[in-house]
C-alpha cells in the first residue's frame, strides 16, 4: 500500500513540473526571454510626408506591398489614433473637411499571421479662408517709455499694464496712459526673462521666455500669489475670461486652466498659404485672438475655434522716423480697451503708444 501511494504522489509531481515547464516552453513573447520578429509588410506610396492640403481637400491614400507574394490578412486604418476603417483595398479617400487644422496624422497596421507592421504619414491641413488684408488709421498718440522692452500688454480701469523683458531688467508696470509715466513697477529676479502678461480674476500672470515657470500677482497690490509652470517656451499671453491663451513661439496656441495651468486644448494656426509661425504677443478682442507676428509689423486675427486667420493686419510705418530714437526693436504689443473699443499697438523700446482704427484696404 505504501509503494502505490509514493508512486502516485511522484506521478502527481512529475505532471505537475511537467506543465509547469511546457507553459514557460510555449510563451517565450510572454515571459520577455524572446523580442517579437520584425515584419515588413506594407508602405505608403502617397501621400508623401508633410504634403500641405486645404481642409476640406480629399487625402488620397496608396498603400504598396513590400513583397507583392506576401498579402496582409488584414490592413487597419488609424488617423490621429483613432481608428477609422479596415481596408479592403491598397488605395483609401480620407474626407477632411471634418478634421482641425494642422497636423492629421495617418497610420496603417498590417496584419499576417498574428505579427503586425505599422507606417505612417502626416499631411498638413491648410485654412480654406483668404483672410480679409486690412490696414490702420492713427487716431492719437501717447508716449511710451523707450527703455521698455514690450512683451506683454493690457488695459484694466483706464490704465496701461505692461510686462517688460531681458535677462536682469524684466517688469511688471502699471502706466498711465495719457502721459505714459509708470505708477507702480516690480522688478523680476536676474535670472528670469519676462514675457507675456493677462488679468484674469483680479489677478495677474506673467510668463517668462526659457525658464518654464510663470508669475502670479494681485492687480492692485502687485504681491506676488504665486508661480506656475509649463513646458513650452512661454511668449504671449491673454485671456477669454475664463481660460489663459498662451503663445510659444510657433503656430500653436494652447488653452491653459488657470487653476493649475493645465493644457485644456491646442489649435495650430494656418492662413490659406500654410502655418503662421512666430506668434508673439497675444490679446483676446470681441471673441477673436489678435496675434504680433514676432519681426514683422503684421497682425493676425486668429478664429480660436479652428485656427484659421480670419483678417491680416498690416502696420508697416507706424512708427514714423521722427518718432524714432534709434534704438528700436520690432512691433509687439496690443491692448484692447473694452469699454471704450480701443484698440492701442507699440513695439519693443519704443517711444510711441498708437491709438489705432483698423480698415479694409
Amino acid at each position: 500500500m505504501e509503494y502505490k501511494l509514493n508512486t502516485l504522489y511522484a506521478l502527481i509531481l512529475l505532471a505537475l513540473f511537467g506543465c509547469t515547464n511546457g507553459r514557460n516552453d510555449q510563451s517565450p513573447i510572454a515571459n520577455g526571454s524572446q523580442p517579437e520578429k520584425q515584419i515588413h509588410l506594407i508602405r505608403f506610396d502617397s501621400p508623401t510626408n508633410g504634403t500641405t492640403l486645404t481642409v476640406g481637400e480629399q487625402v488620397k491614400l496608396a498603400i504598396k506591398l513590400v513583397d507583392t507574394n506576401i498579402k496582409p490578412d488584414s490592413i487597419i486604418l488609424y488617423i490621429n489614433n483613432e481608428r477609422v476603417d479596415m481596408l479592403t483595398e491598397l488605395t483609401y479617400q480620407i474626407l477632411t473637411q471634418s478634421y482641425s487644422l494642422g497636423t492629421l496624422s495617418i497610420k496603417a497596421t498590417a496584419w499576417k499571421s498574428g505579427q503586425r507592421q505599422t507606417a505612417s504619414v502626416s499631411v498638413m491641413l491648410k485654412s480654406k479662408i483668404v483672410p480679409q488684408k486690412q490696414t490702420y488709421r492713427v487716431v492719437k498718440t501717447f508716449n511710451h517709455d523707450p527703455q521698455a522692452y514690450t512683451q506683454g500688454l493690457f488695459i484694466h480701469n483706464g490704465f496701461i499694464y505692461e510686462g517688460t523683458g531681458q535677462q536682469g531688467a524684466s517688469t511688471l508696470r502699471k502706466v498711465e496712459l495719457e502721459t505714459g509715466k509708470v505708477l507702480q513697477s516690480n522688478n523680476l529676479s536676474q535670472e528670469y526673462f519676462g514675457e507675456g502678461i493677462a488679468l484674469l480674476d483680479g489677478k495677474i500672470y506673467q510668463l517668462t521666455w526659457t525658464s518654464g515657470i510663470g508669475f502670479i500677482y494681485d492687480v492692485e497690490s502687485f504681491k506676488q500669489l504665486g508661480t506656475f509652470n509649463y513646458t513650452t517656451q512661454g511668449w504671449g499671453l491673454t485671456t477669454n475670461g475664463s481660460e489663459l491663451i498662451m503663445s510659444d513661439g510657433s503656430n500653436i496656441i494652447h488653452f491653459m486652466n488657470p487653476n493649475g495651468f493645465a493644457e485644456t486644448r491646442r489649435i495650430e494656426v494656418f492662413d490659406n498659404y500654410g502655418p503662421i509661425r512666430n506668434l508673439n504677443e497675444l490679446e483676446y478682442i470681441d471673441g477673436k485672438i489678435w496675434a504680433n507676428v514676432y519681426t514683422t509689423n503684421r497682425v493676425v486675427v486668429i478664429d480660436p475655434k479652428s485656427g484659421a486667420v480670419i483678417s491680416d493686419i498690416d502696420l508697416s510705418k507706424i512708427l514714423k522716423d521722427s518718432d524714432r530714437t534709434g534704438n528700436e526693436d520690432v512691433l509687439n504689443g496690443i491692448a484692447y480697451d473694452s469699454a471704450s473699443k480701443r484698440i492701442f499697438v507699440t513695439g519693443k523700446n519704443w517711444a510711441k503708444l498708437y491709438e489705432v482704427k483698423i480698415i479694409n484696404k
